[in-house]
């Protein structure tokens, strides 16, 4: 074919009438579409794409949280904190300005020193936990708070991206062997039920269920047989059945998510009014700060529950960019996990991606009444310090992989040297 010869995706058939002036329209029409979608599939496929969509909807996600928190807070923080309606909001402010720079420091440190300090990171997690079980401070029947001088924290939260950091190390360093049962489960088996039942003394099954899922996730990308997941699916939930009908709290909440507006005045209370919020908030919402469930009627609104509020205030459209954002930062951290050379890379940053992701469906899920109310925040977005700042370290370290990827690197150094006015490296 001659090189002149035009694209016949995009020639215009002639115009006769209206009939033809219309096919004309539909025309240009496809063309613009196609153009689009090959442009859109070109900046996707950029090396440096992945980097930027993680930085950017995780900034939207935390500003989104910051005003969330302000606005379902306001009146909880003026009833408890001596008339102050910023007072929680503040504190968020705090642990904002605590994880972003921790996350920047995440994002630079080497592969070499996460391999090193994770085996003391988990064990130091692990330690934590089990002072929890013996000295913790006991909120909503879960004993999961630790007091340390003047701050008290979730050590399990911690627990979460430490477990996943030393799995990834063990199972990169055993990368060659990972074709055998004994290599996939031992030693990350063990150290992660060691976790998890250290949770369930602090009767905490939700958070228990959480690290059960990352963990399963972590043996999926190793490459676990099918067999392992059904068994270890079932066992789990036969024995999270029994857990919650020795409880009779626990049961009373499964009981309810069912069918809140059953128990409307007991259990169903929280997931009803949860409902009423998403419901009157509608299409567009009833504005900013304009909530009324948030006015006693919601517990937990600006923490488990902040989803039900920001969708009576931001209504439809806010829910659905909430979700676009997390299904944006799961892409992008899948692209550098499915693109990484480094194995340790590869297992780090798909167990954050289940951790964060797998959170966030919890949650929603919760607010929706698709799931039973086990206690679990929507990162990034719900209040708390405890679940904020490992949260930003995480997704610091997926930032720094991406930028560490040869071609994303390569393209930043490009960039740099464009922007100084020199010659980029040919090489690159």
């Amino acid at each position: 074919m001659s090189s002149t010869t035009e694209d016949t995706r995009y020639l215009r058939p002639p115009r006769r009438g209206v009939v033809g002036w219309l096919g004309g329209v539909l025309w240009d029409v496809r063309a613009r579409l196609s153009a689009l979608r090959e442009g859109g599939r070109d900046l996707l496929e950029r090396p440096l794409t992945p980097y930027y969509l993680l930085v950017g909807a995780s900034a939207l996600l935390l500003t989104i949280g910051v005003i969330m928190v302000a606005s379902a807070s306001s009146v909880y923080a003026y009833k408890y904190y001596g008339g102050d309606s910023y007072a929680i909001v503040k504190k968020q402010i705090m642990w904002l300005a605590i994880g972003l720079p921790a996350a920047f420091v995440a994002s630079r440190l080497s592969i070499g020193f996460l391999k090193k300090a994770s085996v003391w990171a988990y064990g130091g997690s692990c330690l934590l936990l089990l002072l929890t079980v013996f000295f913790g401070v006991t909120v909503n029947g879960n004993r999961n708070w630790l007091p340390l001088g003047p701050f008290i924290i979730q050590p399990a939260e911690l627990a979460k991206l430490a477990l996943i950091l030393w799995a990834a190390t063990v199972y990169s360093r055993k990368e060659r062997h990972l074709g055998t049962m004994h290599h996939v489960f031992m030693p990350v088996g063990l150290g992660a039920a060691v976790a998890i039942v250290l949770v369930l003394a602090g009767r905490d099954l939700g958070t228990a269920l959480v690290f059960f899922a990352i963990t399963l996730g972590l043996l999926w990308v190793v490459g676990a047989p099918g067999r392992l997941f059904l068994g270890s699916i079932s066992g789990v939930a036969v024995l999270a059945l029994l857990l919650v009908r020795i409880d009779p709290e626990r049961m009373t909440r499964l009981m309810s998510f069912v069918d809140p507006f059953s128990e409307y005045l007991g259990s169903g209370w929280q997931p009803a009014h949860g409902l009423y919020a998403l419901a009157s908030g509608g299409v567009l919402g009833e504005g900013i700060g304009h909530s009324i469930q948030k006015w006693g009627d919601l517990p937990e609104a600006h923490t488990d529950f902040i989803f039900a509020v920001l969708g009576e205030e931001l209504g439809l459209i806010g829910t659905l960019l909430v979700i676009s954002l997390f299904v944006i930062i799961a892409w992008a951290a899948l692209r550098v996990a499915t693109t990484a050379v480094d194995p340790f890379v590869r297992y780090a940053t798909f167990g954050i991606v289940v951790w964060l992701i797998g959170q966030a469906m919890i949650n929603i899920g919760m607010v929706l009444a698709l799931l039973p109310v086990i206690g679990i925040p929507l990162p990034l977005v719900s209040y708390g310090g405890s679940s904020l700042v490992p949260t930003l370290v995480g997704l610091g370290l997926v930032i720094g992989f991406a930028r560490r990827d040869p071609d994303a690197a390569a393209a930043l150094r490009a960039r740099r040297a464009a922007r100084r006015g020199g010659t980029p490296d040919p090489q690159h």
